[in-house]
Protein backbone atom coordinates (compact mmCIF):
# COMPACT_ATOMS: atom_id res chain seq x y z
CA UNK A 1 0.00 0.00 0.00
CA UNK A 2 1.37 3.02 -0.91
CA UNK A 3 1.62 5.72 2.15
CA UNK A 4 0.96 9.41 1.20
CA UNK A 5 3.22 12.09 3.24
CA UNK A 6 1.51 13.64 6.35
CA UNK A 7 0.42 16.85 6.79
CA UNK A 8 3.28 19.25 7.22
CA UNK A 9 1.51 21.58 9.57
CA UNK A 10 0.44 18.46 11.96
CA UNK A 11 -0.67 19.62 15.88
CA UNK A 12 1.92 17.86 17.33
CA UNK A 13 2.10 20.04 20.67
CA UNK A 14 -1.98 19.33 21.43
CA UNK A 15 -2.63 20.89 24.89
CA UNK A 16 -2.95 19.07 28.40
CA UNK A 17 -5.82 17.09 29.33
CA UNK A 18 -6.82 15.39 32.31
CA UNK A 19 -8.55 12.01 33.16
CA UNK A 20 -9.08 8.78 34.37
CA UNK A 21 -8.22 5.14 33.17
CA UNK A 22 -10.38 4.79 30.48
CA UNK A 23 -10.95 1.85 27.99
CA UNK A 24 -12.12 4.25 25.52
CA UNK A 25 -9.64 6.65 26.04
CA UNK A 26 -9.03 8.75 23.22
CA UNK A 27 -6.15 10.89 24.28
CA UNK A 28 -3.57 9.17 21.45
CA UNK A 29 -5.88 10.44 18.66
CA UNK A 30 -6.20 14.29 20.05
CA UNK A 31 -3.39 15.43 17.95
CA UNK A 32 -5.34 14.11 14.88
CA UNK A 33 -8.80 15.16 15.93
CA UNK A 34 -7.25 18.71 16.06
CA UNK A 35 -5.49 18.20 12.57
CA UNK A 36 -8.59 17.61 11.07
CA UNK A 37 -10.81 20.28 12.85
CA UNK A 38 -8.20 22.99 11.69
CA UNK A 39 -8.08 21.66 8.32
CA UNK A 40 -11.69 22.60 8.09
CA UNK A 41 -11.49 25.60 9.97
CA UNK A 42 -14.14 24.71 12.41
CA UNK A 43 -15.10 26.70 14.87
CA UNK A 44 -18.04 25.05 16.58
CA UNK A 45 -17.40 21.51 17.73
CA UNK A 46 -19.79 18.50 19.05
CA UNK A 47 -18.29 15.71 21.00
CA UNK A 48 -20.71 13.38 21.09
CA UNK A 49 -19.64 10.69 23.35
CA UNK A 50 -16.92 12.67 25.65
CA UNK A 51 -16.40 9.85 27.92
CA UNK A 52 -13.21 11.35 30.08
CA UNK A 53 -13.80 14.40 28.24
CA UNK A 54 -10.16 14.95 27.23
CA UNK A 55 -10.81 15.41 23.45
CA UNK A 56 -13.40 18.20 24.65
CA UNK A 57 -11.17 19.85 27.14
CA UNK A 58 -8.63 19.49 24.19
CA UNK A 59 -10.84 21.28 21.89
CA UNK A 60 -11.84 23.75 24.31
CA UNK A 61 -8.17 25.42 25.04
CA UNK A 62 -7.71 24.99 21.04
CA UNK A 63 -10.38 27.52 21.01
CA UNK A 64 -13.56 25.99 19.76
CA UNK A 65 -16.53 26.26 20.92
CA UNK A 66 -17.49 23.13 22.35
CA UNK A 67 -20.74 21.20 23.00
CA UNK A 68 -20.37 18.24 25.39
CA UNK A 69 -22.40 15.22 25.17
CA UNK A 70 -22.36 11.82 27.10
CA UNK A 71 -25.26 9.36 29.23
CA UNK A 72 -22.53 8.72 31.31
CA UNK A 73 -23.24 10.74 34.87
CA UNK A 74 -19.93 11.31 35.79
CA UNK A 75 -18.76 12.04 32.34
CA UNK A 76 -21.20 15.43 32.33
CA UNK A 77 -19.37 15.61 35.87
CA UNK A 78 -16.23 16.02 34.56
CA UNK A 79 -17.25 17.93 31.28
CA UNK A 80 -19.07 21.04 33.79
CA UNK A 81 -15.58 21.15 35.48
CA UNK A 82 -13.81 21.36 32.73
CA UNK A 83 -15.86 23.48 30.29
CA UNK A 84 -18.15 25.52 32.57
CA UNK A 85 -15.34 26.68 34.77
CA UNK A 86 -14.97 30.63 35.08
CA UNK A 87 -12.30 30.37 38.22
CA UNK A 88 -8.86 30.42 38.72
CA UNK A 89 -7.41 27.11 39.88
CA UNK A 90 -6.33 28.59 43.16
CA UNK A 91 -9.98 29.80 43.58
CA UNK A 92 -10.48 26.24 44.66
CA UNK A 93 -7.89 25.42 46.78
CA UNK A 94 -9.50 25.69 50.05
CA UNK A 95 -12.84 24.01 49.22
CA UNK A 96 -10.09 20.88 48.50
CA UNK A 97 -8.02 21.45 51.81
CA UNK A 98 -11.14 21.28 53.14
CA UNK A 99 -11.98 18.34 51.87
CA UNK A 100 -8.46 16.52 52.37
CA UNK A 101 -8.96 17.30 56.30
CA UNK A 102 -12.18 15.87 56.98
CA UNK A 103 -12.24 12.57 59.56
CA UNK A 104 -12.42 9.34 57.95
CA UNK A 105 -15.75 7.44 58.83
CA UNK A 106 -17.18 3.85 57.82
CA UNK A 107 -20.25 4.04 55.57
CA UNK A 108 -21.60 2.88 52.45
CA UNK A 109 -18.33 2.50 50.28
CA UNK A 110 -16.26 1.16 53.15
CA UNK A 111 -19.12 -1.08 52.90
CA UNK A 112 -19.25 -2.52 49.38
CA UNK A 113 -16.27 -1.79 47.84
CA UNK A 114 -13.23 -1.43 50.96
CA UNK A 115 -11.17 -4.38 51.79
CA UNK A 116 -8.61 -5.26 54.86
CA UNK A 117 -5.07 -5.84 54.04
CA UNK A 118 -4.88 -9.84 54.50
CA UNK A 119 -1.69 -10.28 54.09
CA UNK A 120 -1.44 -8.25 50.69
CA UNK A 121 -4.51 -10.36 49.73
CA UNK A 122 -7.54 -8.32 48.19
CA UNK A 123 -10.11 -11.36 48.45
CA UNK A 124 -11.75 -10.74 52.08
CA UNK A 125 -13.31 -13.01 54.02
CA UNK A 126 -16.79 -13.11 51.78
CA UNK A 127 -14.51 -14.08 48.84
CA UNK A 128 -14.75 -11.21 47.08
CA UNK A 129 -12.27 -9.04 45.67
CA UNK A 130 -12.14 -4.79 46.44
CA UNK A 131 -11.08 -2.16 44.18
CA UNK A 132 -9.82 -0.18 47.33
CA UNK A 133 -8.18 -0.70 50.50
CA UNK A 134 -10.42 0.03 54.05
CA UNK A 135 -8.24 3.46 54.68
CA UNK A 136 -8.96 4.90 51.69
CA UNK A 137 -12.95 4.17 51.44
CA UNK A 138 -13.25 5.66 54.98
CA UNK A 139 -12.09 8.72 53.54
CA UNK A 140 -13.77 8.27 50.30
CA UNK A 141 -16.91 8.26 52.85
CA UNK A 142 -16.60 10.97 54.84
CA UNK A 143 -15.84 13.30 51.69
CA UNK A 144 -18.67 12.07 50.07
CA UNK A 145 -21.07 13.53 52.51
CA UNK A 146 -19.13 16.33 53.33
CA UNK A 147 -19.68 17.69 49.70
CA UNK A 148 -23.58 17.05 49.64
CA UNK A 149 -23.31 18.81 53.43
CA UNK A 150 -21.91 22.02 51.58
CA UNK A 151 -24.59 22.94 49.56
CA UNK A 152 -22.05 23.65 46.83
CA UNK A 153 -22.98 25.43 43.14
CA UNK A 154 -23.02 22.84 40.12
CA UNK A 155 -19.43 23.88 39.23
CA UNK A 156 -17.87 24.19 42.52
CA UNK A 157 -19.68 20.36 43.30
CA UNK A 158 -18.57 19.40 39.67
CA UNK A 159 -14.88 20.26 40.48
CA UNK A 160 -15.16 18.49 44.04
CA UNK A 161 -16.36 15.18 42.67
CA UNK A 162 -13.79 15.43 39.78
CA UNK A 163 -11.15 16.28 42.77
CA UNK A 164 -12.43 12.98 44.40
CA UNK A 165 -12.53 10.78 41.25
CA UNK A 166 -8.81 11.43 39.92
CA UNK A 167 -7.84 11.18 43.21
CA UNK A 168 -9.34 7.45 43.38
CA UNK A 169 -8.07 6.71 40.15
CA UNK A 170 -4.57 6.64 41.65
CA UNK A 171 -5.06 4.48 44.54
CA UNK A 172 -7.66 1.91 43.09
CA UNK A 173 -6.27 -2.13 43.04
CA UNK A 174 -8.55 -2.34 39.41
CA UNK A 175 -8.00 -3.13 35.91
CA UNK A 176 -8.76 -0.02 34.74
CA UNK A 177 -12.17 -0.59 35.33
CA UNK A 178 -14.83 -1.90 37.59
CA UNK A 179 -16.15 -5.18 36.24
CA UNK A 180 -13.43 -6.98 38.25
CA UNK A 181 -10.57 -6.74 40.39
CA UNK A 182 -7.00 -7.23 41.42
CA UNK A 183 -6.43 -10.67 43.98
CA UNK A 184 -3.17 -8.74 45.16
CA UNK A 185 -3.41 -5.09 46.99
CA UNK A 186 -2.04 -2.93 43.69
CA UNK A 187 0.99 -0.78 45.22
CA UNK A 188 -0.83 2.10 44.84
CA UNK A 189 -3.61 0.81 46.85
CA UNK A 190 -1.37 1.40 50.01
CA UNK A 191 -1.14 5.25 49.24
CA UNK A 192 -3.66 7.61 50.94
CA UNK A 193 -6.09 9.68 49.23
CA UNK A 194 -5.69 12.86 48.47
CA UNK A 195 -7.57 15.53 46.39
CA UNK A 196 -5.84 17.70 44.68
CA UNK A 197 -7.20 21.19 42.41
CA UNK A 198 -7.92 19.50 39.35
CA UNK A 199 -6.20 21.66 36.13
CA UNK A 200 -9.29 23.82 35.31
CA UNK A 201 -8.82 25.98 32.53
CA UNK A 202 -11.36 29.76 31.21
CA UNK A 203 -12.44 29.78 28.09
CA UNK A 204 -13.40 32.97 26.18
CA UNK A 205 -16.02 30.68 24.71
CA UNK A 206 -19.31 29.57 25.49
CA UNK A 207 -19.59 26.06 25.69
CA UNK A 208 -22.47 23.50 26.54
CA UNK A 209 -22.63 20.80 28.33
CA UNK A 210 -25.40 17.57 27.88
CA UNK A 211 -26.06 14.23 28.93
CA UNK A 212 -28.52 13.04 26.07
CA UNK A 213 -28.53 10.11 24.17
CA UNK A 214 -26.95 11.44 20.66
CA UNK A 215 -29.97 10.56 18.51
CA UNK A 216 -32.42 13.07 20.39
CA UNK A 217 -29.47 15.58 20.53
CA UNK A 218 -27.43 15.58 16.92
CA UNK A 219 -30.79 16.82 15.12
CA UNK A 220 -31.01 19.54 17.97
CA UNK A 221 -27.84 21.08 17.51
CA UNK A 222 -25.50 22.85 14.31
CA UNK A 223 -22.22 23.01 14.48
CA UNK A 224 -19.69 23.22 12.16
CA UNK A 225 -17.69 19.72 12.97
CA UNK A 226 -18.95 16.54 14.93
CA UNK A 227 -16.66 14.31 16.79
CA UNK A 228 -18.10 10.66 17.10
CA UNK A 229 -16.79 7.86 18.83
CA UNK A 230 -19.27 5.39 19.66
CA UNK A 231 -18.64 2.76 21.99
CA UNK A 232 -18.76 0.17 19.63
CA UNK A 233 -19.03 -3.90 20.64
CA UNK A 234 -16.78 -6.59 19.99
CA UNK A 235 -16.42 -8.30 16.95
CA UNK A 236 -15.55 -11.67 19.06
CA UNK A 237 -18.55 -14.06 18.77
CA UNK A 238 -17.44 -15.74 22.40
CA UNK A 239 -17.39 -12.45 24.07
CA UNK A 240 -20.57 -11.45 25.99
CA UNK A 241 -21.81 -7.39 24.62
CA UNK A 242 -22.08 -6.73 28.32
CA UNK A 243 -18.50 -7.22 28.88
CA UNK A 244 -17.61 -3.81 26.86
CA UNK A 245 -20.59 -1.75 28.54
CA UNK A 246 -19.36 1.47 29.41
CA UNK A 247 -22.21 1.69 32.15
CA UNK A 248 -20.84 -1.30 33.49
CA UNK A 249 -16.81 -0.66 33.48
CA UNK A 250 -17.23 2.30 35.36
CA UNK A 251 -20.25 2.07 37.64
CA UNK A 252 -18.70 3.20 40.83
CA UNK A 253 -18.26 6.34 39.34
CA UNK A 254 -21.48 6.99 38.98
CA UNK A 255 -22.35 5.90 42.46
CA UNK A 256 -19.54 8.64 43.71
CA UNK A 257 -21.77 11.46 41.47
CA UNK A 258 -24.87 10.90 42.53
CA UNK A 259 -24.42 9.53 46.08
CA UNK A 260 -27.71 7.63 45.57
CA UNK A 261 -26.64 4.30 47.59
CA UNK A 262 -27.82 1.99 44.53
CA UNK A 263 -28.80 -1.92 45.22
CA UNK A 264 -26.24 -3.89 43.67
CA UNK A 265 -25.24 -7.54 42.65
CA UNK A 266 -22.36 -9.67 41.19
CA UNK A 267 -18.66 -10.05 42.65
CA UNK A 268 -18.00 -6.73 41.52
CA UNK A 269 -21.06 -4.73 43.28
CA UNK A 270 -22.40 -3.50 40.38
CA UNK A 271 -25.68 -1.10 40.44
CA UNK A 272 -28.50 -2.96 39.04
CA UNK A 273 -28.87 0.06 36.81
CA UNK A 274 -26.07 -1.43 34.97
CA UNK A 275 -26.86 -5.26 34.27
CA UNK A 276 -27.19 -6.52 30.82
CA UNK A 277 -30.98 -5.66 30.45
CA UNK A 278 -30.84 -2.20 31.04
CA UNK A 279 -27.35 -1.18 30.54
CA UNK A 280 -27.74 -1.65 26.51
CA UNK A 281 -26.51 0.57 23.95
CA UNK A 282 -27.31 -0.07 20.15
CA UNK A 283 -23.73 1.21 19.42
CA UNK A 284 -22.74 -2.02 21.51
CA UNK A 285 -25.24 -4.30 19.51
CA UNK A 286 -23.70 -7.46 18.70
CA UNK A 287 -26.74 -8.84 16.46
CA UNK A 288 -27.97 -8.67 12.60
CA UNK A 289 -31.61 -7.18 11.77
CA UNK A 290 -34.21 -9.28 9.75
CA UNK A 291 -32.70 -8.31 6.17
CA UNK A 292 -28.95 -9.81 7.76
CA UNK A 293 -27.06 -6.17 8.38
CA UNK A 294 -26.02 -5.25 11.32
CA UNK A 295 -27.72 -3.36 13.91
CA UNK A 296 -24.37 -1.08 14.82
CA UNK A 297 -24.12 -0.24 11.07
CA UNK A 298 -27.51 0.96 10.59
CA UNK A 299 -27.14 3.00 14.02
CA UNK A 300 -23.82 4.85 12.60
CA UNK A 301 -25.70 5.60 9.10
CA UNK A 302 -28.71 7.00 11.24
CA UNK A 303 -26.44 9.18 13.52
CA UNK A 304 -24.38 10.32 10.82
CA UNK A 305 -27.85 11.80 8.96
CA UNK A 306 -29.40 12.92 11.91
CA UNK A 307 -26.27 15.23 12.61
CA UNK A 308 -26.40 18.74 11.59
CA UNK A 309 -22.79 19.34 10.25
CA UNK A 310 -20.65 19.76 7.37
CA UNK A 311 -18.63 17.62 8.80
CA UNK A 312 -17.89 15.05 10.80
CA UNK A 313 -14.71 12.89 12.19
CA UNK A 314 -15.96 9.37 13.29
CA UNK A 315 -13.68 6.92 14.74
CA UNK A 316 -13.61 3.54 14.21
CA UNK A 317 -11.56 0.44 15.66
CA UNK A 318 -11.57 -2.97 13.59
CA UNK A 319 -12.18 -4.40 16.74
CA UNK A 320 -15.51 -3.52 16.47
CA UNK A 321 -18.66 -5.16 15.48
CA UNK A 322 -19.27 -3.14 11.99
CA UNK A 323 -17.12 -4.46 9.30
CA UNK A 324 -14.77 -2.19 7.01
CA UNK A 325 -16.65 -2.28 4.05
CA UNK A 326 -19.99 -2.15 5.21
CA UNK A 327 -18.75 1.25 7.14
CA UNK A 328 -17.33 2.33 3.81
CA UNK A 329 -19.90 1.97 2.04
CA UNK A 330 -21.94 3.73 4.75
CA UNK A 331 -19.72 6.96 4.97
CA UNK A 332 -19.77 7.16 0.98
CA UNK A 333 -23.71 6.65 0.81
CA UNK A 334 -23.82 10.17 2.78
CA UNK A 335 -21.38 12.03 2.45
CA UNK A 336 -17.60 12.56 0.96
CA UNK A 337 -14.81 10.66 2.94
CA UNK A 338 -12.15 13.21 2.70
CA UNK A 339 -9.41 11.75 4.67
CA UNK A 340 -8.69 8.18 6.47
CA UNK A 341 -5.66 8.44 9.20
CA UNK A 342 -4.71 4.92 10.63
CA UNK A 343 -3.31 5.10 14.28
CA UNK A 344 -0.54 3.03 15.20
CA UNK A 345 -0.85 2.49 18.79
CA UNK A 346 2.77 0.91 19.26
CA UNK A 347 4.47 3.75 18.26
CA UNK A 348 1.99 6.42 19.09
CA UNK A 349 2.27 7.97 15.12
CA UNK A 350 0.08 8.39 12.64
CA UNK A 351 0.83 5.89 10.58
CA UNK A 352 -0.08 7.41 7.07
CA UNK A 353 -3.15 8.51 4.91
CA UNK A 354 -5.40 6.35 3.19
CA UNK A 355 -7.21 7.69 0.00
CA UNK A 356 -9.98 5.82 -1.45
CA UNK A 357 -10.51 2.36 -0.69
CA UNK A 358 -6.73 1.72 0.31
CA UNK A 359 -8.01 1.75 3.92
CA UNK A 360 -10.12 -1.47 3.52
CA UNK A 361 -6.92 -3.83 3.24
CA UNK A 362 -5.72 -2.81 6.44
CA UNK A 363 -8.73 -2.90 8.53
CA UNK A 364 -9.14 -6.45 8.10
CA UNK A 365 -6.30 -7.04 10.79
CA UNK A 366 -7.80 -7.05 14.23
CA UNK A 367 -7.31 -3.96 16.63
CA UNK A 368 -6.62 -1.17 13.74
CA UNK A 369 -8.01 2.20 14.75
CA UNK A 370 -8.87 4.36 12.05
CA UNK A 371 -10.17 8.50 12.04
CA UNK A 372 -12.48 9.43 9.07
CA UNK A 373 -12.91 13.04 8.23
CA UNK A 374 -16.42 13.29 6.30
CA UNK A 375 -18.26 15.89 4.20
CA UNK A 376 -22.00 15.69 4.63
CA UNK A 377 -24.32 16.01 1.51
Amino acid sequence: MQTLPLFDDLVLDAPPTEGIKYAGSKLKLIPQILQFAKRVDAHTVLDGFSGTTRVSQALAKSGYEVICNDLAVWSEVFAICYLLNHKQPNEYQDLIDHLNTVCPVDGWFTEHYGGQLNGGSAVQQDGLKKPWQVHNTRKLDAIREEIEKLGLDAVDKAVALTSLILALDQVDSSLGHFVSYLKDWSPRSYKELVLKVPNVFTSSREHQVFRSDIFDLAPRVSVDLAYFDPPYGSNNEKMPPSRVRYASYYHVWTSVCLFDKPNLFGKANRRKDTSDKVAASVFEEFRRNGSGRFIVVEAIEKLIKATQARWIILSYSSGGRATADELNDVVRSNGKLLDVIEINYKKNVMAGMKWTNEWLRDAEEPNREFLFLIEKR
